[in-house]
């Protein structure tokens, strides 16, 4: 039984590559998706939006391990929260942050723009009496949403490292 399951392994992974599906982090750490990502550096953002979104972007891109940047990343954020619910005393019992990221991937050898595109997330949130229950609760929504964010964009760049192929690693 046990030597059954690599030959399947083996015959899955043969299986998809006729297909055409490939591992968009083939090769690792040393692969052609990653090196391009660790060189990409992420320009500052505004407030504390731009500041959850860059620690973020940083730690999935793996940049400032002492390699020099070939691309920058800039990002335009737009934050904004709006009510939804209005209670009987007209104070607000719901609402939703909004996190949208206009983003740029540029070549810093001859200011190309390769990638232009935006990403975006909302989270609900449920306001309560307390003044500070309802920071609290904007401040987490807005450190996820600046999560799921920088996850959408490195996933789009990181794509267009693959489909550019050798291109965007030159």
């Amino acid at each position: 039984m046990m030597r059954a399951f690599p030959i399947l392994l083996a015959a899955s992974a043969f299986a998809l590559s006729g297909c055409g599906l490939r591992p968009l982090y083939s090769g690792g750490s040393t692969g052609t998706v990653a090196t391009t990502l660790a060189q990409v550096d992420v320009a500052p953002m505004e407030g504390k939006a731009g500041w959850l979104m860059g620690n973020a972007l940083r730690d999935r891109l793996h940049t400032g391990q002492g390699v020099t940047p070939r691309y920058r990343l800039e990002i335009k954020l737009d934050d904004k929260i709006i009510g939804l619910g209005i209670r009987r005393d007209d104070s607000i019992s719901r609402e939703r942050r909004t996190l949208r990221a206009r983003y740029q991937l540029v070549d810093l050898s001859n200011g190309a723009v390769l990638l232009d595109a935006a990403a975006r997330s909302d989270a609900g949130i449920d306001s309560v009496r307390s003044e500070y229950g309802t920071i609290a609760a904007e401040n987490t929504a807005l450190e996820r949403l600046s999560q799921i964010v920088a996850d959408q964009i490195v996933t789009r760049v990181a794509t267009y490292v693959s489909r550019s192929g050798d291109r965007a690693a030159r």
